[in-house]
Formats: structure tokens, sequence, C-alpha cells
């Protein structure tokens, strides 16, 4: 009696457990997959929503998207030939006039706001040749009003940009300046069989050459043509709520629908039935800066 107590005990623990375990990893992989899910949105929104129109590279497809997404802004302190002074980055609590999610380099692009009687406001853009951190005391002396004697006690640092043609006698000093990367995210199935949304850099002017890609987040659903069932789902529209097709201008765009939908890695079983967890969202996200 003693044996068969103890082995129905020890039955009823070990099923207990199992169903625990079987809990446990079925609620890991759907966070997984919720996880997945909101990474590709807040990737993609904030480089979609921070992009202007007229940075927008060639590729509007329903699974990638390809564009100049903004890495960094800064201030004109100081121009003499292709090299210009930034102002830098003061140590807290006093404001910055430069900030950056990465640092530039030679890749990308510098793009200069200039105001001229004859054409008015526009971007002006030059590829980026160098680009260092350095004194400020060098960068961006008191002696132009963009910092103090103070900052540079602190030691703040400036930067150095060297630009690979020479800026236009429109750029004054304190004009704005922009930091851009061309880069194109997408859908794609990596050597494990499973599919990511991945990311490669590509080269800033010319033929649009890309590197490897990268993966960012994932596994999501295979690609699929059928809009209700594809891993990701891109859709282009105008001013107007119009949808946008592949060959349409980029100038157009007003607002992209990002549609998200990821799978676990692992099959559960849920109420007696293996399935692969997973989990999709949906956001609209409007283009903020509409002007060249």
């Amino acid at each position: 009696m003693v044996l068969l107590i103890l082995g129905l005990v020890g039955s009823t623990i070990g099923l207990t457990l199992l169903r625990q375990q079987r809990f446990y990893r079925g609620a890991t992989e759907l966070l997984y997959a919720r996880e997945g899910v909101r990474d590709a949105i807040e990737l993609l929104s904030t480089d979609i929503r921070g992009m202007a129109t007229a940075d927008t590279a060639r590729l509007l497809a329903d699974s990638a998207i390809e564009m100049f997404a903004s890495i960094g802004s800064s201030v004109v302190c100081q121009v003499a030939g292709t090299e210009v002074g930034l102002a830098g980055g003061t140590p807290p609590p006093r404001n910055t006039l430069s900030a950056f999610v990465t640092e530039p380099d030679t890749g990308d692009l510098a793009v200069f706001y200039r105001d001229s009687i004859e054409a008015g406001g526009q971007w002006e853009r030059h590829r980026i040749a160098a680009f260092s951190s350095r004194s400020l005391a060098i960068t961006c002396p008191p002696s132009t009003g963009l910092s103090k004697v103070e900052d540079i006690n602190a030691g703040a640092t400036g930067f150095l940009l060297t630009l690979s043609t020479p800026l236009s006698t429109h750029v004054a000093r304190g004009a704005p300046v922009r930091f851009i990367r061309h880069g194109r995210y997408s859908l794609y199935r990596a050597g494990d069989g499973d599919t990511y949304l991945g990311y490669r850099r590509c080269n800033a002017v010319g033929l649009p050459v890309c590197g490897s890609i990268q993966p960012l987040s994932g596994p999501y659903r295979a690609y699929s043509p059928a809009p209700g069932s594809t891993g990701l789902l891109l859709e282009y529209f105008d001013d107007h709520g119009e949808r946008l097709g592949a060959s349409a201008s980029p100038s157009m765009l007003a607002r992209v629908d990002v549609t998200a939908r990821a799978e676990s890695r692992q099959r559960v079983v849920i109420e007696g039935h293996s399935r692969a967890s997973g989990d999709s969202a949906m956001l609209a996200v409007w283009v903020r800066n509409r002007s060249p």
C-alpha cells in the first residue's frame, strides 16, 4: 500500500511538473513572438517617421523598404574649405547642439540647410570624407557665439567634419546639418530556415549597392505574396489615402502601414494541440518631414 501511494504521489507530481514546464515553455515562446513584433514595429516606425520624402530611396516593396534614415544632427560653427567645425556635445546639465544615434562615417551623407535670395531655403547634400571628435576650442571656439569658455574648461568636445566637396557660400554659421545613412530593411530567410527582419547598409551615392544582411529581430512568418499571411507587410499611401505602387515617386509618400507577424521558434502544446505560438501588430506611420 505504501509503495502504491508513493507511486501515485510521484506520478501526480511528475504530471504537474510536466504541465508546468509546458506552460512556461509556451509562455516563453509567446513572449519571444511578442518581442519580435514589438521590435519590428519600433525599428521601422522610428526610421520611417524621421525620414524626409526627398531622402527616400528607390525601393518601396511589400516586404522591403530602402531609405535614408537620420542618424544625427548638429550646427555649423565655422567652415574652412572642405572642413566644417561643428558644435559640441556639452556636458550636462547644459543643452547640446550635436546629437548622434551612431557616429557618422565615410559611408554617410551630411545635409546642410542653406538660405539664399535666389533659391530660398534648401538642403545641400555632401558626402562625408572624414568625421572625428576634436577639442571644442578648435571646432567651435567661443568667438563663433555657439560655445562658451566654461564649456571648453569643462572638457566639452566638438566635431570636425571633412567633406568630399566644398560647401556653397549660402551655408552660413549656425546652419543646421543632418546626418543620414542609406539602408534597406527587408524580410529574409536565414540559413537556419527561419525568417527574420534584416538590415543592409547601402552606399550613399550612385547605384544602390548594399552590404551583407544583418538580422535585427525574429523569427517571423515566412514571406508570402498573400497580404494576410506574410511575416512583414509594408503598404504605402499618399496624402489622400490612396495606395501607392512600387514604381510611385517617393515625393508622393505620406504614410506607411507596417504589419508584423511573428512566430515562435518551437511548437508548444496548447489544450492538447501542438502549434506554433504567434502574435501580430499593425501600425500606421506618417512621414514627418514632407518637404524636400
